[in-house]
This record gives structure tokens, sequence and C-alpha cells, in this order.
């Protein structure tokens, strides 16, 4: 697994990233809609906090955003 720093990506490959994230399955809010943007805001600030990283694992070239240790 190889950390990313979200500022190393373009502006349109983490949106990229963002959006694979929060519309896969097992990521909805419950019972609260929230728009796709405010999900995407959420996502951002937990990387910037360092609450959240973007993980590449090179052994089937798949990248996720997990939450930090």
């Amino acid at each position: 697994m190889i950390k990313i720093p979200a500022s190393e990506l373009s502006a349109e490959a983490l949106l990229g990233v963002i959006d694979a994230f929060i519309l896969r399955e097992g990521t909805d809010y419950g019972h609260q809609d929230i728009t796709l943007e405010e999900k995407r805001k959420r996502v951002r600030n937990m990387l910037h906090q360092g609450r959240a990283e973007i993980c590449f694992y090179p052994e089937n070239e798949h990248i996720d955003i997990v939450l930090a240790d």
C-alpha cells in the first residue's frame, strides 16, 4: 500500500477518487438526505484534516480512501 497525499493528485483525479468513494455501496449517510456536493466537501475536509488518507494498492491497481489510523 502506498499513501498518496491529496495534493499530489490533479483536481480531476481527486474528484474521481472522492466520487468513487462516496458513490459505492455501504457509504450511505442513513435517512438524512445529503447532496453529492456536501458529501464531496465532507470527504475533502477529512483528507485535509488528516482523518482520512488516499491509499493505492499496486498489487491490484486499486485506489481507495480509508480512515487514518
